[in-house]
């Protein structure tokens, strides 16, 4: 027991490794692992099925003879993820919440809850801060992909008596249960949003937005569909050769450089253009850079007029007198958005938008440069109030984090519900849970 923080009467500080075992994962060889069920075979969980809750998903499944008895997963068993190739997922833990016909690898461990303790009071423990706040130490460290038995074992529990714990965990399951009806209820405000912004470029680009009498399946008179080369000059950027490149060394832009409606231009390269180059690949103010790998499509406006150059990833289009640059990306977008933009790209496994094929995007255009820039005003001015209602939304999700781990916080500082003196205190447990380990040792024995 530790002694070292104040806690409420009849509580105790206790390592973890004095309320539960930590089992090991299990090994098996690599050729033995199958990705399908079968009889005679066992699901395993890795470090990837684990961040918070257990998912099933993509599992590998062992022969039995890997498996004792006491590494089937049983409910209440809290499962960690020791070890893996990937960083943020070290030190994640999730509990099951019934049995488990299956096991865990030897990248996980098991933290089996003494019976006489609440089991799922622990486990809120290890959603807590100050477990985060340990991992978050750990990941510090160089290299270290790894979490240490000890860190666990020695790991400090403030521990109520077990009504309390009792109480504690069902205002604990009441609170998280409004609040995720509220997360529910935003996320739900989200996808809403999503579908209305692509509701208010299909009206924009079917002329909805400035001419209320539209008929659907009909354009309003005078637009006409046209093909996106017939309004733009389009050229690919320069292919990146250090060996072969001459000129001077200019900054351009890549194609992670690129974001919808935004560039990103820190940890900009430069590249040599020659005197002769510099009209072809350079930018001006106002026009369309998009992306013809990696996400094809995907563009944004250079609005500056610091000179800028373009690598081969990205097509310049720079439009024709009387059409307007804004009114073709959000064209762009909205092709993106429905599908449209795909017809146009090449390859099976990794897709192109080639320069051929950009050329070849039909475009709905309105008569007058005017009515395209009214369009652009109607589009942004209710756009922008969808992305102060995500800003919002945004807020209040990481707020609801931020509660969750408020009433955590009380729960474990013993705030969140009231003490009663007649609860028997957490030493007594201790004691029982003790008295039961040694009897167990003098069985093995």
């Amino acid at each position: 027991m530790v002694k070292n923080k104040k806690i409420p009467n009849g509580w105790e500080r206790v390592k973890t490794d004095l309320i539960g075992n930590l089992l090991r994962g299990i090994s098996y060889k690599k050729g033995d692992a199958i990705n399908e069920p079968q009889e005679g075979y066992l699901p395993i969980l890795r470090a990837n099925n684990i961040n918070g809750e257990l998912n099933f998903s993509d599992l590998v499944y062992v022969p039995k003879k890997y498996i004792e008895d006491f590494q089937i997963i049983k409910a209440g068993d809290i499962v960690f993820a020791m070890s893996s190739g990937s960083k943020h997922l070290v030190g994640k833990s999730a509990v099951a919440k019934n049995d488990f016909d299956g096991s865990y690898g030897a990248f996980c461990s098991l933290l089996r809850i003494n019976d006489l303790i609440n089991k799922k009071y622990i486990a809120y423990i290890f959603k807590g801060n100050s477990y985060r706040k340990l991992i978050s130490e750990i990941a510090k460290g160089t290299n270290i992909n790894n979490l240490k038995r000890e860190h666990i074992l020695d790991f400090e529990i403030s521990l109520p008596p077990l009504h309390e714990q009792n109480r504690i965990v069902a205002k604990i399951e009441e609170l998280f249960s409004s609040l995720d009806n509220g997360i529910e209820s935003l996320k739900t405000a989200q996808q809403q949003l999503k579908v209305y912004r692509q509701a208010v470029l299909k009206w924009a680009f079917e002329g909805k937005l400035t001419n209320k009498n539209v008929k659907d399946g009909e354009l309003p008179a005078g637009w006409k569909w046209i093909q996106f080369g017939d309004v733009s000059n389009m050229c690919l950027g320069k292919m990146l050769d250090k060996v072969k490149n001459k000129g001077t060394p200019q900054p351009y832009l890549r194609n992670i450089s690129v974001r919808w409606g935004t560039f990103v231009l820190s940890n900009l390269g430069k590249m040599k253009f020659e005197e002769s180059e510099k009209e072809k690949y350079s930018l001006k103010k106002g026009d369309l850079v998009i992306c013809e790998g990696g996400e094809p499509g995907r563009c944004a406006i250079w609005m500056s007029n610091e000179p800028m150059y373009i690598q081969k990833a990205l097509h310049r289009v720079r439009m024709h007198s009387g059409y307007d640059a804004k009114y073709a990306f959000y064209f762009i977008l909205f092709s993106a958005l429905n599908g449209h933009l795909e017809k146009y790209f090449t390859g099976t496994t990794i897709k192109h938008l080639t320069g051929k094929e950009l050329q070849k995007v039909t475009v709905t255009i309105p008569p007058t440069l005017d009515e395209q820039r009214r369009i652009v005003a109607e589009i942004e001015s209710r756009l922008s109030v969808c992305d102060k209602i995500e800003e919002s939304i945004e807020q209040s999700l990481k707020q609801s984090e931020s509660l969750r781990q408020s009433i955590l916080k009380k729960a474990f500082e013993g705030k969140l519900v009231p003490q009663d003196p007649s609860d028997e205190p957490a030493s007594k447990l201790l004691e029982r849970i003790k008295a039961e380990k040694e009897k167990n040792k003098k069985v093995k024995r």
